[in-house]
C-alpha cells in the first residue's frame, strides 16, 4: 500500500530530526527506511520533490536558525549539533539557506525557515507491468560520471565486439545504473555499459549475471530526455501504489533499437525494476 511508503518516509524524517548531528549518510538513511539502498533515495525523490540529502540540509539548518535566535549557545556549539563541525561549511550552507551569515542572523533576531521543496506536479502517466525476467548474461565495461555519457562506454564495447567477430552472440544492449542520479555527484555515478552475450569469456570485459525474477516493467517510447519522467512515476506513483518492495539489486534499461539508426521519437526502452 502507498501508506506503507508513506510510513517509510515519515520514518526516515524522524531519524533526521531526532539525529541531527548523527550519521545521516545516503545509505543509513536507507537502513532506517528499511528499503535497498539502490532504489530508497530515487523513492524519497519522487514522493517529496527533494533528495535525502537536501531534506537533511533543510532540517538541519532549520534546527540552528531556532537555536541562533532562542538560545545563548555559540555558533560553533550549534554548528556542531545539528551535524556541522566544520565552521565554515556550516557558515556557507547557512548563507545559502538564509542569505546571510549565522552571526548577521542571531543578531537580526527574527526566526525564518529554509524554503521547503513541495512535491512536484503530478508525474506523467506510463504504463507498467509485471514482468518475469529471465537470466541474462552480459558483458560489458563500467563508467564513471554522468549517465548520459554512457555512449563513450558503448563505443568501447561495440569496438571490441566488432574487432572479435563477436556479434553473431551477442543480443540487446543492457544498461545497469548502480547510483541514483538525485543524490550522488555526477562525477562518482556508476553505471555498466552492457549486452547480452551467449559466448565463452573474453578478455577485456566484465561479466555481469542479472538473475531471473519478477520486476517493473515500464516501456519508454520516444528521446532519451523522458527517462527521469519515467523513473518519477515509476519510484514515486506506481512503486508506493503496489505495495511492491525491490530487490537489493540496481534497476537497468534494456534497449530495443539504436539511436545509431532509429529517431528519436521511435526510440524504445523498458526500464526494469526488479522486485523481492
Amino acid at each position: 500500500m502507498e501508506n506503507d511508503y508513506e510510513k517509510r518516509m515519515l520514518r526516515v524524517l524522524d531519524y533526521i530530526l531526532a539525529n541531527p548531528d548523527g550519521d545521516l549518510s545516503l545509505d543509513n538513511l536507507a537502513d532506517v527506511a528499511a528499503l535497498s539502498r539502490f532504489h530508497w533515495h530515487r523513492v524519497f525523490h519522487a514522493m517529496t520533490g527533494e533528495t535525502c540529502a537536501e531534506a537533511v540540509r533543510r532540517i538541519r539548518l532549520r534546527k540552528a536558525s531556532f537555536d541562533l535566535v532562542q538560545t545563548d549557545q555559540s555558533i560553533k556549539t550549534i554548528a556542531a549539533s545539528v551535524g556541522y563541525p566544520n565552521m565554515q561549511s556550516f557558515a556557507r550552507a547557512f548563507r545559502g539557506a538564509f542569505s546571510q551569515t549565522p552571526h548577521a542572523y542571531r543578531q537580526a533576531g527574527h526566526v525564518a525557515l529554509p524554503k521547503l521543496k513541495f512535491k512536484r506536479k503530478e508525474n506523467e502517466m506510463f504504463d507498467v507491468t509485471l514482468a518475469e525476467m529471465p537470466e541474462r548474461k552480459i558483458i560489458g565495461l563500467p563508467h564513471k560520471g554522468a549517465y548520459n555519457r554512457i555512449s563513450e562506454a558503448y563505443e568501447k564495447v561495440f569496438a571490441l565486439v566488432g574487432s572479435r567477430g563477436m556479434f553473431p552472440q551477442t543480443g540487446k544492449m543492457v544498461a545497469l545504473y548502480e547510483s541514483d542520479p538525485t543524490s550522488t555527484p555526477e562525477a562518482e555515478l556508476s553505471s555498466f555499459a552492457g549486452i547480452e552475450y551467449s559466448g565463452d569469456a573474453q578478455e577485456g570485459f566484465e561479466v555481469r549475471t542479472l538473475t531471473a525474477g519478477p520486476a517493473a516493467k515500464l516501456r519508454l517510447i520516444g528521446p532519451y530526455t523522458g527517462l527521469q519522467a519515467a523513473y518519477d512515476h515509476l519510484y514515486g506513483v506506481w512503486l508506493p501504489q503496489s505495495g511492491r518492495v525491490p530487490a537489493e539489486v540496481p534497476s537497468f534499461e534494456v534497449y530495443e533499437n539504436s539511436p545509431h539508426d532509429t529517431a528519436p521519437q521511435d526510440l524504445i526502452t523498458d526500464i526494469y525494476l526488479p522486485l523481492a
